[in-house]
């Protein structure tokens, strides 16, 4: 478990910044992109919970964002460092479990009849939020993968989690008996 005992160091003010094997690279690196929209993301789904949303969803979030942190640990460490680090790393049973709380999810929201827009409840509308944030990590992820070998896992749970965001957002709106705002394709 990291030890904080400063919060700032100055080491990253010429733009540079250290992976967690203290390799320094540029701040605005891929590598760096991708954790970082992970991190945001996680904050996202941070408001999501701190609005209130539904008992179900207020138990399965809070697992989600601590998977994050293993995301962004599995992602700030090249395939190379994992070797001589003991790190969390995203693992098969993340992504399944993602599986299973959309199939649970699903089966009370029903299938989707029409595209729906953004909205509904203020958690559904964060968790909207969330699912976009999580889209660009996931194509940062995948940007990265072009260039240099990520974790076998990290890019399924960004797919599937980025699907159980909608799944979540829809649920908030139907366990509040909130109509689902529907796009109008003839507007």
């Amino acid at each position: 478990m990291p030890r904080l005992t400063k919060i700032y160091t100055r080491s990253g003010d010429e733009g540079m910044t250290s992976l967690g094997s203290k390799t320094r690279v540029p701040k605005e690196s891929l590598r760096v992109s991708a954790y970082g929209t992970v991190d945001e993301l996680n904050s996202v789904l941070g408001v999501a919970v701190a609005h209130g949303l539904v008992p179900r969803l207020a138990e399965i979030v809070p697992i989600i964002q601590n998977e994050l942190f293993h995301l962004g640990s599995d992602l700030c460490f090249t395939e190379q460092d994992k070797e001589a680090y003991q790190i969390p790393q995203m693992e098969a049973r993340h992504v399944t479990q993602l599986e299973a709380w959309i199939d649970e999810l699903t089966a009370v929201t029903g299938s989707l009849e029409n595209f729906i827009l953004p909205g509904g409840t203020i958690g559904a509308a964060q968790l909207h939020v969330a699912r976009t944030a999580c889209r660009r990590a996931e194509r940062l992820v995948i940007a990265l993968s072009r260039e240099e070998e990520v974790g076998e896992f990290v890019i399924p749970y960004l797919n599937r989690l980025s699907d159980a965001l909608f799944v979540m957002a829809r649920y908030e709106n139907k366990e509040r008996d909130v109509t689902e705002p529907l796009w109008n394709s003839r507007l």
